[in-house]
């Protein structure tokens, strides 16, 4: 177990296993002063993808398209990201707001080229604990997360989307892998989209008027704690729409993941722990729109934080684990009742087709739709 942890040097002389300390009882935690302030909200440019061919004709003449399951992840084969155009680019965002995730193998992308990439898709953010101001290093997860959950207040192995937490959370990230053992260290993704259509019709609606209650506090006094890491700032407290409406594809997303949020505002104490409970079985129970990335050097995977969550899968490999993650704003989350899911989307296409709507006219809808939804 990580040999930092504050709970390690307070031993109990009856079980021999140590005491949980509260983070105010931390030395480390309680004298650390963040040397920046709380973010205030940032306003980004129009999504990249809202500038996108639906067909994405300019992407797909230079890449094989395979989807990996039918609900999230493909693979663009056959294809270099660094020699990707604007137009590319923008089709790939499409790509990415549709699928959550989209992987390549044997890329040949540089930190600095990754870096001038992403910076096509808008202004980049930096992690609470990230250093440098362009990217920051994910190593892997050889910890038994499931015992240092007793001793910190933040579950670092659980599912989640980037920095939730934020007035303005991330909307795409983009991890590059530079070092990997070749066996362990997967990354799962899970759609939020297929979170949110596999809700039954009576739990949407009641979902819907919630707003649940995303934190960095657990994590930032983790940080101080496990990983021995000074975050830049303070802890922030955040109210976003338990499902959040796409800005681009304009389709419902369950907003809800079991690493920041820990209940919602509108339920008493009780009524959130349960409903935690349900989306902790829900998140983890949906196989049917989840997928697992097995890495290699080389590697890249670009995914949407506003329509997937993602979890680092543990392992015990002794071989180094080292990727650079470039991530950009999004907007602050908003829901828009007269939004569509996914599955309704489906649906309404697929019977416009039956009774002879054109494919033409249905990706003139498409589009019109991503036109027309808030940037």
């Amino acid at each position: 177990m990580a040999p930092g942890l504050e709970a390690l040097k307070h031993i109990s002389p009856d079980s021999g296993f140590p005491i949980t300390i509260h983070p105010h009882f931390s030395e480390s935690i309680k004298n650390h002063v963040p040397p920046e302030s709380v973010r205030e909200q940032v306003f980004p440019d129009k999504d990249r993808a809202a500038f996108a061919d639906p067909e994405k004709k300019a992407l797909f003449s230079v890449a094989k398209r395979v989807d990996i399951t039918e609900s999230i992840g493909t693979i663009l084969e056959n294809v270099q990201l660094s020699q990707l155009n604007p137009q590319q680019l923008d089709e790939l965002a499409l790509l990415v707001n549709e699928r959550g995730v989209v992987f390549f193998r044997g890329q040949d992308l540089t930190t600095e080229k990754q870096v001038e990439l992403f910076e096509h898709y808008g202004i980049l953010d930096r992690h609470p604990a990230q250093k440098d101001v362009r990217h920051v290093v994910i190593r892997g997860s050889t910890e038994d997360h499931r015992e240092i959950a007793k001793y910190t207040p933040w579950l670092s192995g659980e599912w989640h989307a980037d920095t939730s937490f934020e007035i303005n959370p991330p909307s795409y990230s983009m991890l590059r892998m530079e070092e990997h053992p070749p066996v362990g260290g997967d990354t799962a993704w899970i759609s939020g989209y297929g979170l949110y259509d596999s809700l039954s019709d009576a739990m949407k609606k009641f979902v819907e008027g919630l707003h649940a209650v995303h934190t960095s506090r657990l994590q930032y006094d983790t940080i101080l704690d496990l990983w021995g890491v000074g975050p830049n700032r303070p802890p922030i407290d955040t109210h976003h729409p338990a499902v959040r409406t796409h800005p681009v594809t304009g389709l419902k997303a369950l907003n809800v993941n079991n690493g920041f949020v820990t209940g919602f505002a509108e339920l008493k104490k009780l009524e959130s722990d349960k409903l935690m409970d349900f989306f902790a079985y829900h998140i983890h129970s949906a196989d049917d729109h989840y997928v697992r990335w097995k890495w290699d050097v080389g590697s890249v995977a670009m995914w949407d934080n506003r329509c997937v969550m993602h979890r680092v899968i543990p392992g015990s490999y002794d071989a180094p684990r080292r990727g650079i993650r470039t991530t950009v704003f999004g907007e602050k989350p908003f829901y828009d009742p007269a939004s569509e899911s996914r599955a309704e989307r489906e649906k309404r296409l697929k019977e416009a087709a039956t009774n002879g709507h054109s494919k033409e006219a249905d990706v003139k809808d498409v589009k019109e739709n991503i036109l027309n939804t808030p940037a």
